[in-house]
């Protein structure tokens, strides 16, 4: 039996404005082959299927004709939870539909844990595996509000009440199991899926992965995941990678670049075959469907590496960060002369020079609401006003906690 581990798709989602249909229609198509030629039984999604909670139309129509395909391979099931980017009523409005595909989606936290664990079967009805889809626990699933708590106090409760849950769900998924077992059946595996932000999990800077919890204190180690979970399929980090060092629970990481600064990395689906009572676990690169670069420098290193992708021919969307000494007021001028006559684009210039020291850089050419999320802006606005710094602190933790409530909103909800 083979599972295959995608996440963080983000479908949707553009890069300094420019729409990514083709890269994500690219990568469906690509995972619908390997679907087929890996011979997957069960695909699971961790989260994170759109980029916003309303998605663009286009977005959909990517999803919906990714499901359908995939229907008509050799892929017995598929399980998709949410990730905090989705709105969890809008994923699973279409579920009595989808699960004539044999699709499961799980958009937030049950009121039964129990109906979070889901036995999937082969054609012949036979157990193939136990799956625990647990989707992006908000805090309203996991712990009571109580007036006067610090943020570490807070911090504790999230993870003693993301701990609690998965307890509860996996204690039901051994039940499960055990009973099966009596039947004559076996040992069936039990999966477990989660979107959540793991103890030492890596990040980089600009990838858009959201705090999930205000106080970054909700990390939960391999060792708070209950023992008998064969297998953890995770979504939320960008970044592939394991908990800890153990590789039977991994983040798949997304399947695009997310930003620039992910252009370097290695994007991958996970394979898990199971068989006889073991497990072997392997990656599978993605292909490149879109060649991004961040070219950093003076004009003349800026010129030099230019002029190198040129000689590739092939077509590039490029970041430039501009870090020269002089300043060049006609610098977006100056790269577009580079670029001619090739299919090499430049998609943002970040002029350094004439703000290095600066405390508060105005916006203009050196820094745009395109360069700044919602907290950038906000510190700007409190050093603009001249608000003491001793009060800056406090502020900011209030404005995180108010932002942090807005993610938690679906506003696709009755």
């Amino acid at each position: 039996m083979k599972i295959l581990h995608t996440s963080d798709w983000h479908l949707g989602r553009t890069l300094y404005g420019r729409k990514r249909y083709e890269e994500f229609r690219c990568f469906l198509d690509w995972l619908t082959d390997t679907i087929e030629q890996e011979q997957v039984d069960i695909l699971l999604v961790a989260g994170d299927i759109f980029d916003t909670s309303i998605p663009p139309n286009y977005a959909q129509e990517l999803y919906y004709r990714f499901l359908h395909k995939v229907s008509a391979t050799h892929c017995q099931h598929v399980v998709i939870i949410a990730g905090n980017h989705d709105s969890p009523s809008f994923l699973t409005a279409p579920s009595a539909l989808l699960r004539v595909l044999n699709v499961y989606v799980v958009g937030s936290a049950m009121e039964d844990p129990r109906d979070e664990v889901i036995v999937l079967r082969d054609k012949a009805d036979q157990p193939l595996a136990i799956v625990c889809a647990v989707p992006y626990l908000r805090e309203k699933d996991i712990r009571s509000v109580e007036s006067g708590e610090s943020m570490e106090e807070k911090g504790i409760r999230l993870v003693e009440g993301l701990k609690a849950h998965y307890e509860q769900v996996c204690d039901y998924a051994q039940q499960q199991q055990q009973e099966l077992y009596s039947q004559g059946v076996g040992t069936i595996p039990i999966v477990a899926m989660g979107h959540l932000f793991a103890a030492g999990g890596k990040t980089l800077h600009e990838d858009g992965v959201r705090e999930l919890y205000v106080g970054s204190l909700a990390y939960i180690g391999q060792d708070m995941f209950p023992e008998c979970i064969d297998y953890l399929a995770l979504g939320h980090l960008h970044i592939p990678q394991c908990v800890g060092d153990n590789n039977h629970f991994s983040y798949s990481g997304s399947p695009l670049p997310m930003s620039f600064g992910e252009a370097g990395q290695d994007k991958q689906v996970i394979i898990a075959d199971f068989e006889k009572g073991s497990v072997d676990i392997r990656e599978k690169n993605i292909p490149r469907f879109q060649q991004l670069k961040q070219l950093s420098g003076n004009l003349d290193d800026i010129h030099s590496e230019i002029e190198a992708l040129k000689q590739q021919a092939e077509s590039v969307w490029l970041e430039i960060i501009y870090t020269g000494k002089d300043i060049v007021p006609d610098l977006w001028a100056q790269v577009e002369d580079m670029l001619a006559d090739s299919k090499l684009e430049v998609l943002r210039i970040k002029n350094e020079a004439p703000y290095k020291g600066v405390v508060v850089p105005e916006p203009g050419e050196g820094e745009t609401l395109d360069d700044m999320d919602e907290y950038d802006v906000f510190k700007f606005c409190l050093q603009a006003h001249e608000i003491p710094e001793d009060s800056q602190d406090e502020l900011m933790q209030s404005y995180k906690e108010i932002i942090h409530s807005l993610h938690e909103e679906d506003p696709n909800a009755l």
